[in-house]
């Protein structure tokens, strides 16, 4: 999508809520231009440039990096912020579980309590179409090393200290945008969501 840039001044720095020691300087949040008319407060995530935008007045908006889904299980479309958790458990989808049982099955029936072993992270943003769940998830990660890369089962992934920045700004009823990768342009309203059943 036409609008999006990089170019901006560095946010304020954030206690950090993972190991791993300090990301390189292009993943730290930056304040950007945008195009003008994008409305104030939505979150749109762009693929691509594996980086997450929150939506400022004026033409601005706060830049964070993000890893996103790879490519069979990214789905573009439009979203709502319909609940959040702080420290989420966690419990695989049946789909992952058949994908992956050597990974997942040990979590299939009780899954993971929050914490900084979860997968999710220390706070999660939970995506519904229609009211209906969609198991899709701006969350944070256990895996710091993976922002920048397209590897998750479909979520947007931040580093814990960015989502907990970003879960404080953004309400319930927040409009989301998954915009689509490059040659790749999967909606759940075209195909379902059986890639998180």
């Amino acid at each position: 999508m036409a609008g999006f840039g990089a170019a901006g001044a560095w946010a304020p720095g954030l206690v950090r809520a993972h190991a791993g020691g300090e990301l390189p300087e292009r993943f730290l949040p930056r304040e950007v231009d945008i195009a003008p008319g994008i409305p104030a407060g939505e979150i749109h995530v762009m693929p691509d440039e594996f980086a997450l935008y929150w939506t400022l007045p004026e033409g601005r908006a706060i830049r964070y990096s993000v890893g996103v889904g790879r490519d069979d299980l990214y789905h573009a479309g439009s979203f709502v912020v319909q609940m959040k958790r702080e420290w989420p458990s966690w419990k695989p989808t049946p789909a992952m579980v058949r994908r992956a049982p050597e990974k997942y099955e040990k979590y299939a029936e009780d899954g993971m309590p929050g914490g900084l072993d979860n997968p999710l992270g220390a706070r999660a943003l939970y995506l519904f179409v229609d009211g209906r769940d969609t198991y899709l998830r701006i969350h944070g990660t256990n895996q710091p090393s993976t922002i920048g890369q397209a590897v998750s089962n479909g979520c947007a992934r931040l580093v814990n200290d960015h989502i907990i920045e970003l879960y404080e700004k953004v309400p319930m009823g927040t409009k989301v945008y998954l915009h689509p990768k490059a040659g790749n342009p999967y909606s759940p309203d075209q195909h379902g969501m059986d890639h998180h059943s």
